[in-house]
């Protein structure tokens, strides 16, 4: 750090002036400099600039997320509803008051701050239900063949064509509303029932079909298939206050599912579009609609399609007017894409580590991007920082950037940490929005009335609850698949595993007889009642199934 051209007694007085506002602000902390904290420089983001966006990175352990926590629960205080996503479960805390501790007593008192331990009304969510939290679905058609092609990261001849699939589905009446709707709908497509109806509206080669319908079964792999499907989450329901005023913090738990990238970034994908295409313009408000965090941003862009990226910029550049403020968290600036990272106004940068060339690249980048500052060597202040400090600038009530304050953040007032999942079900539970999320909807659509065509009867729907020791339904692979139930082939190829990859024979499935000309259609098959055939064909039987023959094989690999 150098010192300062001013005299240091000025430097509280000139931060603060910076920082002053003159409505609603959100306290991130008190200004630094050559190791001494300035109690009266107090370092802020007007609410109102909460919807001009934000960053906060740096590296791991240096308190990224306990400054989202911070901002999450200062903005619920002022009836802000907020939305974030807690890949690792560390938000949960922000249910119950805090208890401080010594380390935590002295920033206080260092701080000069009035503290009040205080928990937040919470909403705790979980994608399809992987998770302690109320399930979020979300039906298939409500994505579309656009924002689906992104997910998939099909090219331009394949995402016309899946357009072509879904507008054959919207003439036709046939609701898209999971992932087997539409894999089964391409497969009639592509046979001989269907070929000739789409071939009028233009034709789908069998090739393209064969390249969707493999990543689909990419996304099936990533547990995606119980994500989609009803009942919808409703946008009403996330933007909500408690009976106190206070806004509700939505906390997305996706410990369960951090390893399915693809699976969280569908989702955040969906809710984007979602949220724009249904808010109305609201123009400058004196506080945001909603604030969303993106913990763990990385996972958002890693390996993400352009499309993808153009997307997110494009909502962000766009949302703001709608009154929703986005916040991206990270390592690294620039895990964050510059298309998006030049529309986030505010920036608290926690410490940086330049271990690698990586890292001194993302330094050098880091420091380029803050405005000129005489207190400071930001290079060499932003590898110095302690735990719980970061470099600051934010956007004041005229829109300027504020001066850059090396800070010390203020602690939450909320438990900082995890609590018990097991905890965080109960309150899940206890929601009055579980008995609307809890249950999943299973009404007739494409693969039923495509079953009924072809005069083959869909498996009778079963309770969505896995199957236990003592279940009926419970699989067992030492017996024959049961009537009707997929045979071992088909588990390889719904799997999507080679089986040239391995010296073990799979049977194929028995060819179905030809049926003799000019007879009529077979009836309908009655449902036997048999309960291991009516799991095996349900959503659940089928990721159960795929999830055993995907063990198999690993461990036949691994031989």
């Amino acid at each position: 750090m150098t010192p300062t051209d001013q005299p240091t007694e000025a430097f509280g007085t000139r931060i603060a002036a910076g920082y002053a506002s003159t409505g609603a602000t959100v306290d991130i902390g008190r200004a630094v400099l050559d190791g001494t904290s300035y109690p009266e420089a107090v370092v802020q983001i007007p609410t109102a600039m909460c919807n001009r966006h934000g960053l906060i990175a740096g590296a791991t352990g240096t308190g990224k997320t306990v400054t989202l926590q911070l901002l999450a629960e200062q903005l619920s205080a002022q009836g802000v509803p907020v939305f974030t996503a807690d890949i690792k479960g560390d938000l949960t805390g922000l249910a119950e008051p805090a208890q401080p501790g010594d380390k935590i007593q002295a920033r206080i008192d260092e701080l000069k701050l009035t503290y009040t331990p205080t928990g937040t009304p919470v909403q705790f969510w979980a994608l399809g239900g992987q998770g302690p939290g109320v399930p979020v679905r979300a039906s298939l058609g409500s994505f579309g063949p656009q924002l689906l092609s992104k997910v998939l990261g099909a090219n331009e001849t394949q995402s016309s064509s899946l357009a072509l699939v879904f507008y054959y589905a919207d003439q036709k009446g046939l609701p898209l509303l999971d992932l087997v709707d539409l894999v089964d709908l391409l497969k009639y497509l592509t046979g001989d029932e269907g070929k000739a109806e789409l071939k009028s509206i233009g034709g789908l080669s069998s090739a393209t079909a064969g390249v969707l319908l493999r990543k689909l079964v990419e996304l099936q792999q990533q547990d995606a298939e119980l994500f989609f499907g009803e009942p919808e989450v409703s946008i009403d329901h996330l933007i909500r206050l408690a009976p106190d005023g206070r806004g509700v913090v939505n906390c997305l738990e996706l410990a369960a599912v951090q390893d399915r990238p693809k699976l969280f970034s569908t989702f955040m994908m969906w809710l984007l579009a979602h949220l724009f295409e249904t808010l109305p313009e609201a123009g400058d408000l004196d506080k945001p609609k909603l604030v969303f965090f993106f913990d763990e941003a990385h996972l958002l862009f890693d390996g993400a399609p352009k499309e993808f990226i153009d997307q997110v910029a494009q909502t962000v550049r766009l949302i703001r007017s709608k009154g929703v403020g986005v916040f991206f968290i990270t390592q690294l600036p620039d895990d964050v894409p510059d298309v998006v990272l030049a529309q986030l106004g505010n920036r608290v940068q926690h410490g940086l580590r330049a271990y690698t060339p990586r890292d001194a690249k993302a330094l050098k980048a880091a420091v380029s991007t803050y405005p000129k500052t005489s207190d400071y060597d930001l290079e060499e202040a932003l590898t110095q920082l302690g735990i719980g400090e970061a470099i600051v600038t934010t956007l004041s009530d005229n829109g300027a950037p504020t001066p850059v304050a090396w800070t010390r953040v203020r602690p939450p007032e909320s438990k900082i940490g995890a609590i018990d999942p097991a905890q965080v079900a109960t309150m899940a539970q206890a929601s009055d929005l579980w008995a609307t999320y809890a249950t999943e909807l299973d009404r007739p659509s494409a693969r039923e009335m495509l079953a009924q065509r072809m005069g083959v009867a869909p498996a009778a729907p079963t309770a969505p609850a896995p199957a236990g020791p003592s279940d009926p339904a419970a699989v067992r692979p030492d017996l024959p698949p049961p009537p009707g139930a997929p045979s071992p082939g088909d588990l390889v190829k719904d799997s999507g595993i080679d089986p040239g990859d391995f010296d073990v024979r799979v049977p194929d499935a028995p060819t179905k007889p030809k049926a003799a000309p000019k007879e009529p259609k077979a009836k309908a098959k009655k449902d036997d009642g048999n309960a291991v055939t009516d799991f095996l064909k349900s959503r659940e039987g089928r990721a159960t199934v795929n999830n055993v023959v995907r063990g198999v094989f690993d461990l036949i690999k691994q031989k």
